[in-house]
């Protein structure tokens, strides 16, 4: 089977990109013959000097550009049975969608965040929860708030999300839509006007190392990802105060920080996935201090997938990625008191932290496995094809 992907690759990483490229890589070990398109948003100006270039990625939407062009002749080139679309705001144009349509090329299409509802993709505005773009009217919000922190950026995203639900190019191009989570699917059917039996939910894959970590052991309270507000680095520093124990932070060396860094958790800067896993291990508990609803919560399954439990804020699909008191716990989102009684709970009880690591690991096992999540999506390929009336080896007119 022929496979395209196509996506945009943040300028500040993140667990999206992460995502993406293991699908990519687990579809070339399945045989998958593949192709991808992917463009940087590092390529995009910055600031106000890049007003032409920001707007431009937003307008995207009412032209095609030379994202277009490059897609166009992709599909001449490899003929693809399956086009797998992930976020391409802002660097590939929707208008490639259409492309497939003509050809009678299926789309999957994986929402990885909330762009559909949010132009900001986080629901979050200053530190807080906001579904105001919920609203009739909507996307002006953005604009009027400023969301992005930038006025072009805020107007270009706005734009985007705008025209793309008027002209209707996921709606009349999108074949099939995959969720990382059961709240997301069931946040993009109620508010994003998805069709239910056109989604399917499939977990990311989450590398699964040979074997676990001792809980019990760890020696440090962990917080791992991007260094963003909605991510609730102060609520996690307010609880290291409160405690007094050990709290480290780690981000990507490559990974832009787009908030203040609390003063308190040590820092640890990553370079590659060892030293990633090397941090997990050695914590006693990981802690998801998110203040906006997620999609899934990834760095929460891979440290669960070294057998390290997870204390999340109880919103959104950090509550479901957690069975509270089974493999972690849960607090408020923002409630630092209530984080740090958490916290406490595990420090204080090391045989409690293993029990629930042990949990962790093999809820990790069952749902998260990469050959899971690679089976799942070629099932939807599949389906896709044989509704078409077309094998699996044969390519579209």
């Amino acid at each position: 089977m022929r496979v395209l992907h196509a996506y945009n690759q943040h300028r500040g990483g993140g667990g999206a990109n992460n995502v993406t490229q293991a699908t990519i890589e687990l579809q070339r070990a399945q045989g998958l013959q593949v192709e991808v398109l992917a463009r940087n948003a590092l390529h995009l100006p910055q600031g106000l000097r890049g007003l032409p270039g920001r707007l431009e990625a937003g307008t995207g939407v009412l032209w095609g550009g030379s994202s277009v062009r490059e897609f166009r002749a992709l599909l001449e080139r490899f003929q693809p049975q399956v086009v797998h679309v992930h976020e391409i705001y802002p660097m590939v144009s929707p208008w490639i969608l259409p492309e497939c349509t003509r050809r009678g090329i299926p789309v999957v299409m994986s929402c990885v965040d909330f762009r559909m509802t949010c132009p900001l993709v986080t629901h979050t505005r200053d530190g807080r929860s906001c579904t105001r773009c919920l609203d009739p009217g909507r996307e002006w919000h953005a604009i009027r708030h400023n969301c992005r922190g930038s006025l072009p950026e805020s107007a270009a995203s706005a734009l985007y999300n705008v025209g793309v639900r008027a002209l209707g190019l996921f709606a009349r191009h999108v074949d099939h839509y995959i969720a990382p989570s059961a709240f997301a699917g069931q946040w993009l059917v109620r508010h994003a006007g998805l069709p239910a039996d056109r989604l399917s939910v499939i977990s990311p894959p989450v590398h699964m190392p040979d074997t676990a970590a001792d809980a019990a052991q760890g020696s440090y309270i962990a917080y791992a990802g991007r260094f963003a507000p909605e991510k609730g680095l102060p609520v996690f520093a307010a609880a290291a105060r409160a405690t007094g124990l050990p709290f480290r932070m780690a981000r990507h060396h490559a990974s832009l920080v787009t908030t203040d860094v609390p003063a308190g958790p040590e820092v640890v800067v990553t370079h590659d996935a060892a030293e990633l896993q090397a941090f997990y291990r050695g914590a006693r508990a990981l802690v998801l201090p998110s203040l906006w609803f997620e999609t899934f919560g990834l760095v929460g399954a891979e440290a669960m997938s070294h057998g390290i439990p997870v204390i999340g804020s109880r919103l959104g699909s950090v509550a479901d990625l957690i069975e509270e008191g089974v493999d972690g716990l849960l607090f408020e989102a923002g409630d630092a008191q209530a984080l740090a009684r958490q916290v406490r709970l595990l420090w204080d009880d090391p045989s409690l932290a293993a029990r629930m690591g042990q949990a962790a690991r093999a809820k990790a096992l069952s749902h998260w496995a990469p050959q899971r999540h690679a089976e799942q999506v070629l099932q939807v390929y599949e389906t896709l094809l044989s509704r078409a009336g077309r094998p699996a080896g044969v390519a579209p007119p």
